[in-house]
Order: structure tokens, then sequence, then C-alpha cells
């Protein structure tokens, strides 16, 4: 299945932007009161400045042209008292809608982190660990900044806008309608740029995921780099990936700042005509200079300011909805390793078995051709075969981190998609060619997915792995199960690292263990202490054990060859030397 989000965005249909923003709202239906209550506070906090020319006009007629000053003053205190109150509700929805945006940016995190943990391992095969951390930190950070600090700003503008607009329709018809013509022009030009704008914060985005990609995957590798003295590598990887961000932010930029001058060019035009023409109409005596001109006037600031406000706002809006296409796209994913419903169990003496299954990370490229094979309950199986043969892509097939393309795997004679991931996990366990170890203690990366350990305390513990015939590996760490690790690993042995993995797999007494160049990393005395563990696992334990060594696989009960798509019998230890000399089968 593609899960590549890159090549997904561009084949995409992409919905439009009121879809995407209802979609984004279905998120926070829960924050649907605090939302209103906002709404509230901004729709008063306008009512409130519209009321201001209102009033300010009156008192220019009524009180300053006839001096009468006890009026002026009591007007004063209503529009002082006014402001406060638009001050407080501003207050309001400022508080209201940054605990939404804070909220809305821990759901949006944990839906993405949630999706993430759903999807299969195909997913991270095709999609780099940087931009993905990108998407969960920066896209959902440019929402979060759209919500609680621009939305009610987006919603009071256009509710001042619209009071303003109606207040100089209802003053003088005529010279509104000459007044909010410049506004027509601004909303064609915002219909027909809006998508471009929202297309180079897209671009623009993209490029950032991909610098963070490279940096992250830079700095995994560093050590590498420095054994190979190839910083200028790393140097020039990471200048190409940042002047291709400093291109797209450049052309995102100038997308994002062309409302604003479009926008004063205009508010300017539409203020200038209605100056020419108020003064005009006073010197006709066709209308007031206080509640007509000077309400008139302040009534198409009113009108227009906003629009200035909307100009940054719109392009705001434009780049979250940019981050919430990349969000999207993650929580729209599903996996491909779908848990059906079986209750058929056949009547099976293998432990597993593989009927005619074939496989490819991609279609086109098929790596396992109609496998078949069974593994039986108790025994020791290997798995050899020339390196890119599809030895571990056999042993992922078993422990279900992929599904086959057609055939069928059964565990205990049930389909092992029917299996509950905790079950299928409790009795498959892996031990990965190159183990990962999380920040923390021995003692946490040993329980790392085992439950049943984890009450116990560390004297507790320690009699369950001695019990378990671990004893002498806890004894390699000098702290016992206190030795503090690094994801990194810096400190510890890349065989202390597999060690640990062994220790986890054990320990949840798996039916079936597998073992992929689980040795490969450590000494011969360590592999010799390991191979007497493995040998003292219950007797119903079976065992699947990749390795290039051969003294690993001398004491297999049954000896798999894999290569050219084919898994088939070896025969003895003899005729698998063989076959892995001249990398074919053995007639």
């Amino acid at each position: 299945m593609n899960y590549n989000l890159n090549k997904l965005s561009e084949k995409q249909e992409k919905t439009s932007t009121w879809i995407a923003l209802k979609k984004l709202l279905q998120l926070i239906e829960h924050e649907r009161k605090n939302l209103w209550m906002a709404l509230g506070a901004i729709l008063a906090n306008s009512t409130l400045n519209l009321l201001g020319p209102l009033i300010i006009g009156i008192t220019v007629d009524k009180y300053i042209l006839p001096k009468n000053y006890h009026g002026v003053l009591v007007n004063a205190s209503i529009l002082l008292a006014m402001y406060l109150a638009a001050l407080v509700s501003s207050y309001l929805q400022t508080k209201l809608m940054g605990g939404v945006g804070q909220r809305m940016l821990f759901t949006l995190r944990n839906a993405i982190f949630n999706k993430l943990q759903q999807l299969p391992v195909d997913f991270f095969n095709q999609n780099k660990a940087g931009d993905l951390i990108s998407r969960v930190n920066n896209d959902t950070d440019k929402i979060n900044q759209f919500f609680s600090q621009s939305l009610m700003q987006f919603i009071g503008s256009i509710a001042t806008m619209l009071g303003s607009g109606i207040f100089l329709l209802a003053i003088n018809p005529k010279l509104g309608i000459a007044a909010l013509s410049p506004g027509l022009l601004i909303l064609l030009f915002t219909f027909l740029v809006s998508a471009w704008v929202k297309r180079k914060n897209a671009v623009n985005l993209k490029s950032v995921g991909g610098m963070s990609a490279e940096i992250q995957e830079s700095l995994n590798n560093f050590k590498v780099i420095i054994a190979f003295n190839r910083r200028d590598y790393f140097r020039k990887r990471f200048d190409s990936a940042n002047r291709q961000n400093y291109r797209t932010a450049i052309r995102a930029g100038i997308a994002n700042n062309i409302f604003l001058p479009v926008y004063s060019f205009f508010s300017s035009i539409a203020q200038l005509m209605v100056l020419i023409a108020g003064i005009y109409l006073v010197n006709q005596h066709e209308m007031d200079t206080g509640k007509a001109l000077v309400s008139y006037i302040m009534y198409v600031t009113l009108f227009y300011n906003p629009l200035r406000q909307l100009a940054s706002l719109w392009a705001n809006f434009q780049g979250a909805m940019a981050s919430w296409d990349r969000i999207s796209e993650i929580l729209g994913l599903e996996s491909n390793l779908v848990l059906i419903e079986s209750s058929k169990t056949e009547p099976n003496e293998a432990l597993l078995e593989f009927r005619n299954v074939h496989f490819g990370y991609v279609p086109e490229n098929e790596i396992l051709h109609n496998v078949s094979f069974k593994l039986e309950r108790g025994k020791t199986y290997a798995l050899v075969g020339p390196t890119g043969g599809g030895k571990t892509t056999t042993a992922s097939l078993i422990a279900r981190l992929y599904d086959p393309s057609k055939g069928e795997v059964l565990l205990n004679g049930k389909d092992i998609r029917a299996y509950q991931p905790e079950e299928k996990t409790r009795k498959i366990g892996f031990i990965l060619q190159e183990p990962f170890l999380f920040t923390g203690t021995v003692r946490e990366n040993i329980l790392y997915g085992n439950e049943i350990y984890k009450d116990y305390s560390n004297v507790q513990f320690e009699q369950v792995i001695a019990d378990a015939n671990l004893g002498a590996l806890l004894a390699l760490f000098e702290q016992g199960l206190d030795t503090q690790l690094t994801t990194s690993g810096d400190g510890i042995s890349l065989g202390q690292k597999q060690i640990i993995a062994f220790m986890r797999a054990v320990l949840r007494n798996p039916d079936l263990l597998i073992l992929d160049e689980a040795t490969a990393n450590i000494d011969t005395i360590t592999e010799k202490l390991l191979g007497d563990i493995l040998n003292k696992l219950p007797e119903t334990t079976t065992r699947v054990i990749i390795a290039h060594r051969l003294n690993t696989i001398e004491n297999a009960d049954e000896i798999f060859f894999v290569n050219s798509g084919e898994v088939i019998p070896a025969g003895s230890f003899d005729d698998a030397v063989n076959m892995l000399l001249h990398g074919k089968r053995v007639s």
C-alpha cells in the first residue's frame, strides 16, 4: 500500500477550504460552549465600537455646534463606558480563545500521535521521521496560532465591516454604494488569489518538513559522517535543504503579504471618494456636518480598517488550512493490517503455517512467490540465504509486521489476522537485527510492552530474571536494572543493546521467538550464554533464527534456504552450507 505522504498529497484532490475548516472544527466539538461565549464577546465588542461614530455624529450636531457642553460631557461619559465595556469583552474573547487554541493543539497532537501508533511499519518505511515531526510540531502550532490569536479577530473584523456597511447605506444610500464599491473589488481579488496563497504555504511547509528530515537524518548518522570525514557531505545536504526552504519561504512570504498593499490601496481610494463627495454634499446642504459627514467618514474607516487586518488574517488562515491539509493526510490514513473476524480454527499440529504466500513491498516487485511451509511447536528453525534473499521479510510476515498480498499465514490453525494485536504480541517475540532503546533505565527498557511485571520491585524483578536464567546477562550492566540508557545507546556496546532486546523478548514467554541476527554483535562468550538460555526455554517454544554464522544454525532442527522468492527445506547442515556457497538449490 502507498503510504508516502508526499506522493499522496500530489495525487489527492484537495477539498475546499470551507469543507476542510468544517472537519477541523469537528475535532473541537467539545469546545462549542467556549466558542459561542467568545463569539458573543467579539460581537458585543464590534457592536459597541460601531455605536461610537453614531454617538459622536449626534454629539457634533446637537451639542458641539449649539455649544451645549453639558450634553458633550454626558455623551463623552457614555462613550467612555462603551469603550471600557468593549475592552472587557475584547479581553474575555482573547482569554477564551487562548484556552481553546491550546486545548486544540493538545487534541490535534494527541490525534496525530494516536493515528501514528495505529499505522503499520510500512508507513514509517515510506516517510521520513523529520517530516512527521514537523507535522506534529510545526503544522499543529500554525493552526493553534490561528485559532488562539486570529480567528476571533477575523470574525470581529467581518462583523465590524458588515455593521459599518449597514450604517453607510442607511445614512446615505447613494454615497454608501460608492463607498462600498472598492470593497467588491477587494473580495474579487481575494477570491482569485487565495488558492495560490494556500499552495505557496503548502510548498513552504513541505520544505520545512524536508529540512527537518534532513537534519534528523544527518544528526542520527553523525558518527558515520565524522568517521569518514565527510562533514562536507553533511554541509552540502543541509545547504541544499536550507536553500530550498529559503526559496519557498520567500515565495510564501510574498504570497502572504500581497493582500495588505492591495487592501490598503482600495481603502484609501474609498476614503478619498467619500471625503470629496461628502464635502460636496455638505456644501449643497444635502448632508449634515456631524451626524452625516463625521459619522460617515468614521464608518468608512471602520469598514476599511478591518480589511487591512483581514489582509494578514486571511494569509494566516490560508497557512493554517495548508497545515491542516498536511495533518489530515495522516489522520485520513488507515492501517492495511486489518483485523478480521474469524472463529474458524483448523486442526493443525503446526504452530505457524505459510500457505501459498506472495508478498512484495511494492506491487510491481514481488519478493516472495507462492511460499508454503510449517513450523512445529518446540523446534528450532534456521533461515539462511544470501543478503537480500528475503529472510527478514519472511520473519516480518511471521510476526505480522506486514500481511501477504496473497495467501494465508496461520497461527495455531487460525488466520493470524484474526488475533488482537496484544494477543499476537504475547505469542510471538521478535528480536530485531537493530535493537532500539528508549531513554531511561535498563529495567524500563526490558519491561517495555510487558504489563506482567510492571508493579514488581527491583528485588522481585531480579528474582524473575534469575528464574528465567537471565541473571548472568543482567550482571553485564554495572548498575543492574538502574543503569541509565539513552535512545542513541551511548555508553553501552551494541552487544549490550542486543542483550537488552533479548531479555525484553524472552521475559514475555512467547510461543514463537524470532531472532534476526540477534547474536551478530555479541562476543562468543556471551553468544554461548545466550545459546544456553535459549536451550532452557520451555519445550513448547518455537525458535526461528536468522543468522550468517554457520555455528548459530548448526544445531537447528530444520534449515530453510531463502532466495529468489522461495523458502525451501535445505536438508542437512552440509547441504545448507553448499547452498549458501552457491546461492542456489542443491539437486
